[in-house]
């Protein structure tokens, strides 16, 4: 995808971009995260998708209603202590019942040095299942493929709500 040093454990966000490409995804909803950064960078280099910088992740939510409601396939970036940020506008997804895939990159688990993380890194995955969000994870990087083509069958040729979340084992805890 770009100049990165890539290895088989580095490898993942090139196989969620392939899954994007795939499945004709056409808008990516992103609040800036440094787990998704590399997938972010391909998606602002491809022509066929429009990449949609929010300031916060409800964002998204909003943007991926009108993305169904106009024909195209979108997709929302963001990291799981946003997720806390979604949970009123998912009442919209409940509600409208339009396809949602949220890609989580997880934070507050495996070697979290941030203590302000753990809270909604712990209670994400029950967040979402509060609001009817399906949720599947992805914690190897060989996974990482066939699980968010799974949720994006479920999304885009079921109309369903999926969440895929990006453990932090696979996408390293951060250092500052």
């Amino acid at each position: 995808m770009d100049g990165d040093r890539v290895t088989e454990a580095t490898a993942w966000p090139d196989a969620i971009f392939a899954e994007l490409r795939r499945w004709q995804v056409r808008q990516v909803a992103y609040v800036p995260d440094g787990g998704h950064a590399r997938l972010i960078r391909a998606v602002h280099a491809e022509p066929a998708m429009r990449a949609i910088p929010l300031t916060t992740e409800e964002e998204g939510i909003a943007v991926l209603a009108g993305a169904a409601l106009g024909g195209q396939r979108g997709v929302l970036l963001m990291q799981s202590s946003g997720v806390g940020n979604c949970v009123n506008m998912l009442s919209l997804v409940k509600t409208c019942r339009f396809p949602l895939l949220a890609l989580v990159t997880m934070r507050g688990e495996w070697g979290e040095f941030n203590p302000w993380q753990v809270p909604m890194g712990s209670t994400t995955e029950a967040a979402f299942r509060l609001m009817d969000v399906e949720v599947r994870r992805a914690d190897q990087a060989g996974d990482v493929g066939e699980t968010v083509s799974a949720a994006a069958r479920m999304a885009f040729e079921g109309g369903s709500a999926v969440a895929v979340l990006l453990g932090q084992r696979l996408v390293g805890a951060k250092v500052f």
